[in-house]
């Protein structure tokens, strides 16, 4: 069978270059979509998305999503399964695959199409396409994800929404966001994104935008605006579940081997040797369903798994939002990984593009031709970024229960029996002082010694007010901007603390501690400013090497052996080191063939040695992770193509380089979690040392936010002005997109209002003066969903947001007894201003004009009576203002009607109050108000 019948045409020469490649399924074959249509999904096609990445060793790194629309045909979503088989052949057999259905993307998916994926309507092979370049459409969407955007277009209805989303109104010339009552701060933030995104696409940039609060509309100006376009305002419903809104649940995972198209359960604790190289399995984790593949199962059976797990979910009636993923031997995912006891280091491919060859060779042998291969391209060592030259640096051994300062001229000595703590403070530009805090551990030391170390430093950290990069570091794992610090940096054996001479003496060890008269032979590594560390080694001459230099220490004589395979800056920095070691003493030089005996003495005598150079480990490609603690369990789950974005002021959050482990902690994280933001990175290299190999002496590092470091921006497209703005994270993003002139207007103002005072009052008149006029009325007749019956509910509704900035001008005008606003009593009669009736336009005269009709019509319209009653701060239809705790009571057999139910404590008389609550009204609202809320819990007033 030749190549050119099995692979598709249009895959010809896919993956060849890092990105998003897409192909939408017509007429049951793959077509390539124009760039202009990336990013537009509609509901009644299949598609097959490819996503190359190009790892830090030069190889590339597949994944195929086949995403299936809700409308799309069960032929159609077959063919994209199988089609997604075919194209990962043409890839090398090691893609993985993952099952996208509309409306459940995975984040992986959707972080290719930031800010979201736009869900349309129709689809080829109902030969029916909306064109986007048609007549304007108003569109409402519910917004969901905090670091990635689920977009769901909904009717556009006041049903739609609810107190516990966000919503995107799409109009023609303006764009809402709603926020529900209830909705998440960091949704709240991303659906800005999601408004700039259809700002720019659909609007040309031109159009306003407007964000409206639940539970605090009235006293918004836009919101009048909003409840028109709805046909007037109304109470919203509660949330109704619907199927999309079920979760599967994670559920132990179970193994089955597939046979013959059928699954058979496998038996035992889960484990890697379980996992044949032959044969497929399924893991049914509940939420997810992984197919495993053995790197030498033939195509036809692959294609076979792939069908089996669609049945299998089908079968087992799960929810639509379970994930399906396919996997290849030796390129298992950590999601997939992490089911298992553990995973044995070493059992990934080491070296991608081998495993591809072998993996190209079989499937060429099933007449499968393989394009698009890529070939690993070296590496040249790049400088990482550094902290700023010229800082000043100070250091401290451990010494029993304290630190005892190493003196200038040893500052750069570290002995492995010791620990100690390093200080480096440095300017980065014209900025302030900036902080590197870590604690260093020496490979000998003692426990108690470590423990103190990491109990110091804390301490130093948080005399600093939390502001330096804080580090724990093992020796031998010494990241360049430490090493760099110290020119030079010198690892010596033994130590001078009390702890390592406690530790020798229980052991019955003999003290071997480095002295300027001993016999010692330190080897020279690199010769690069951050990696020129030098280490002493045993004193013989098998631990030489043709490729470095060393230092030979014997007596008063001092040596630089020379490798032939060394360089000149290993050199150098050989002599800089036997100076620094022994000042002033005069070297010797030995180049490696014409060493006297006087050299090898010392070493016991001449002995063979390698001259095979030392290979530097690669680093790996950085991921993010967001954690969690389930039923004891710590997991992670990634955040794919992250960006500054996800780092979300509320959240901890773990950056693995590999090299390095950062432990992220934003300014509003909660205080236990910034505490313990150690014990995470701790957690979590533990994790990532028994599933994906990960050195358990990693340098570990907290940076909080607005105090990170270049060796840590480096990983982001870094943008410092994002970083200096303040707020939580709905709050900075309004202020970036928007400008810090609306961050005010998103602030919480107490009891949950905001105070507009005149402008809000004019926009207020405004809207209700364009609410009567007879050519505004026939506009909004002809708009989709605003008959012109609902003219008297959109009166309604701009007459309420009017009675609310009249209301909280009676408030805010009439002070009480005692000079202060009243906060309980019936409000008094208004104040005019005519700053505020001037404002926008508005003459006195049309005030008092709109005023009249205002008083009339919502005398008249239930629905502004009852917004009405809703505004008032004690008593509205009611002729009077207090009532008796039983009538008020939550639980009330008889309650009263036509309050604000959640200030029933405002209607209480003064000496009733004083009975409930066992204090006054004056000092009942002095408290803070989750003070309050409490003890409105305790008596039954909540």
């Amino acid at each position: 069978m030749s190549a050119s019948k099995v692979v598709e045409p249009a895959f010809q020469g896919a993956g060849h270059k890092p990105g998003t490649e897409i192909w939408r399924i017509e007429n049951f074959q793959p077509v390539p979509l124009p760039l202009s249509d990336y990013g537009k999904f509609y509901s009644g096609d299949s598609y097959i998305v490819l996503q190359t990445t190009a790892g830090k060793g030069g190889a590339y790194f597949f994944d195929i999503h086949f995403w299936i629309g809700k409308d799309t045909s069960q032929d159609e979503a077959g063919t994209a399964a199988i089609k997604t088989v075919e194209l990962d052949a043409v890839l090398g057999g090691r893609a993985v695959q993952h099952r996208e259905i509309q409306g459940h993307e995975s984040d992986k998916f959707l972080s290719y199409f930031k800010p979201c994926v736009v869900p349309l309507e129709g689809g080829v092979a109902s030969g029916f396409r909306k064109a986007e370049e048609e007549e304007f459409e108003t569109r409402l969407y519910v917004c969901k994800g905090k670091r990635v955007v689920k977009l769901k277009q909904v009717p556009f209805a006041r049903s739609s929404l609810n107190h516990d989303d966000v919503f995107v109104l799409d109009t023609k010339n303006k764009i809402y966001q709603f926020n529900g009552e209830n909705s998440n701060i960091q949704e709240r933030a991303k659906a800005l994104e999601v408004i700039q995104y259809f700002k720019e696409k659909y609007h040309d940039g031109k159009c306003d935008v407007a964000i409206v609060d639940d539970g605090k509309l009235v006293a918004e100006s836009d919101s009048g605006e909003f409840w028109i376009v709805f046909g007037g305002f109304a109470p919203i419903g509660k949330k109704v579940a619907s199927e999309d809104d079920i979760s599967p649940e994670s559920t132990p995972a179970k193994l089955f081997r597939i046979v013959d198209g059928q699954v058979v359960m496998v038996d035992g604790s889960l484990s890697k040797s379980l996992l044949e190289n032959d044969q497929c399995y399924l893991l049914d984790c509940g939420a997810e369903v992984f197919i495993w593949v053995g790197r030498v199962t033939q195509l036809e059976e692959r294609k076979i798994a792939s069908q089996v797990a669609e049945e299998f979910v089908t079968s087992q009636n799960r929810p639509k939002a379970t994930r399906v993923t396919r996997v290849i031997q030796g390129y298992e995912t950590h999601s997939f990984k992490a089911n298992f006891d553990s995973w044995p280091s070493g059992s990934a491919t080491s070296v991608p593009d081998e495993g591809r060859g072998k993996v190209a060779a079989l499937l060429k042998q099933q007449g499968v031709g393989i394009k698009g291969t890529t070939k690993g391209i070296p590496v040249n060592e790049e400088v990482p970024p550094l902290l700023e030259g010229g800082g000043k640096t100070e250091v401290w051994r451990i010494n029993g229960s304290a630190k005892t300062p190493v003196l200038n001229e040893d500052i750069g000595k570290f002995y492995s029996g010791d620990c100690f703590i390093v200080l480096y403070t440095y300017h980065l530009g014209d900025k302030r002082e900036e902080y590197f805090l870590c604690y260093w551990i020496g490979r000998d030391s003692s426990e108690d010694d470590q423990k103190m170390a990491m109990r110091l430093t804390n301490t130093m950290f948080n005399s600093l007010k939390g502001r330096p990069v804080q580090g724990r570091i093992f020796q031998g794992k010494e990241p360049p901007q430490f090493i760099a610090i110290f020119q030079p940096m010198v690892i010596l054996k033994g130590g001078l603390s009390t702890g390592y001479k406690k530790y020798i003496a229980e052991k019955g060890l003999d003290d071997q501690s480095y002295s300027s008269d001993s016999v010692a032979l330190i080897r020279i590594s690199g010769a690069s400013v951050h990696n020129n560390k030098a280490t002493q080694v045993d004193a013989v001459a098998t631990s030489l090497n043709s490729n470095e230099c060393f230092i030979l220490q014997s007596g008063s004589s001092i040596f630089i052996w020379h490798g032939n395979q060394s360089s000149y800056e290993q050199q150098q920095l050989a002599a800089k080191v036997a100076d620094f070691l022994k000042p002033g003493v005069a070297v010797k030089h030995a180049k490696e063939g014409t060493e006297s005996s006087t050299f090898w003495n010392p070493l016991g005598g001449k002995q063979s040695y390698t001259s095979k150079k030392v290979v530097t480990e690669i680093n790996r490609d950085p991921h993010l992770f967001t954690y969690s603690i389930d039923k004891g369990k710590f997991q992670v789950q990634e955040v794919y193509n992250f960006t500054q974005d996800d780092l979300l002021t509320e959240d901890l959050l773990i950056l693995d380089t590999h090299a390095e482990v950062f432990v992220w902690v934003g300014y509003s994280t909660d205080t236990k979690e910034k505490q313990s933001a150690f014990e995470v990175g701790q957690k979590y290299i533990e994790l990532a040392a028994s599933l994906d190999g990960l050195s358990a002496q990693v340098p570990l590092y907290k940076t909080t936010e607005g105090n990170e470091p270049r060796f840590f921006t480096t990983y982001f497209s870094w943008d410092y002005s994002k970083a200096a703005v303040q707020g939580n994270s709905f709050q900075k993003k309004v202020a970036l997109l928007f400008g810090t002139d609306h961050v005010a207007e998103s602030q919480d103002k107490p009891n949950g209002s905001h105070q507009g005072g005149p402008t809000q009052r004019a926009s207020a008149l405004a809207a209700l003066s364009s609410a009567f006029k007879p050519t505004s009325a026939d506009k909004r007749s002809t708009s989709p969903h605003v008959s012109t019956s609902g003219q008297g509910s959109q009166r309604a509704a701009a007459v309420a947001a009017l009675s609310a900035v009249l209301t909280a001008e009676k408030k805010n005008a009439s002070p009480g007894p005692s000079g202060r606003s009243t906060p309980s009593d019936t409000p008094p009669a208004p104040r005019r201003s005519e700053e505020a009736n001037s404002d926008n336009g508005i003459t006195r005269d049309m005030s008092d004009e709109l005023d009249e009709v205002a008083s009339h019509y919502s005398a008249e319209d239930p629905l502004v009576k009852k917004q009405e009653d809703g505004l008032e701060e004690v008593g509205t239809e009611n002729s009077q203002s207090t009532f008796s705790y039983d009538q008020l009571k939550a639980r009330s057999e008889n309650p009263v009607t036509g309050i604000d139910f959640k200030r029933r404590e405002a209607y209480l008389s003064d000496e009733e109050f004083q009975t409930v609550f066992s204090m006054s009204k004056e000092a009942f609202n002095k408290l803070p108000k989750w003070k309050q809320d409490m003890l409105k819990k305790k008596v039954d007033l909540f």
